[in-house]
């Protein structure tokens, strides 16, 4: 006996029972517990002059739409540091973390719920920068993105 599952989504996480009964033997169950996990995460490489504006979609395949129904942070990190440059709760305005003093006053969150960062300076080159929606408590969808700045 196989239970077979098609567009498989966290949704369908959790205990699942199989139950049958056998002559002279009786009930017989026996339980699994399955675990679907979030696609990994996607990385891209951007690529900016010094002193423009860097901009930097959240989800490249997602919707802005979308994005704007869910929670969503944006970190810049380099090695295993990382610091939480923004966060965005649905239905309330940014929440700025202006306390770093590479990105302080810096960084914006763009209507498409893309990272700005202005201007850009050799700091910057080699960071990644990663965004993180909260589809659900199992499902968190990460995109993130490492830039090299150029000068002229």
């Amino acid at each position: 006996w196989a239970l077979h599952l098609k567009n498989v989504t966290v949704s369908l996480s959790g205990q699942y029972e199989c139950t049958f009964t056998t002559y002279p033997y009786g009930t017989k169950a026996a339980k699994i517990q399955l675990i679907v996990e979030a696609e990994e995460e996607r990385h891209y490489l951007k690529k900016v002059w010094l002193n423009q504006t860097l901009e930097i979609p959240c989800l490249e395949d997602a919707t802005s739409e979308n994005l704007y129904t869910y929670p969503l942070k944006w970190l810049v990190g380099e090695n295993d540091r990382k610091e939480e440059l923004v966060t965005k709760e649905p239905s309330c305005p940014a929440v700025y973390r202006n306390s770093s003093a590479l990105y302080g006053q810096r960084v914006l969150l763009g209507l498409n719920n893309a990272l700005k960062v202005f201007p850009t300076k050799i700091t910057d080159d080699g960071r990644v920068f990663s965004c993180h929606v909260l589809y659900h408590p199992e499902n968190v969808q990460n995109s993130s993105t490492t830039v090299r700045v150029f000068g002229k």
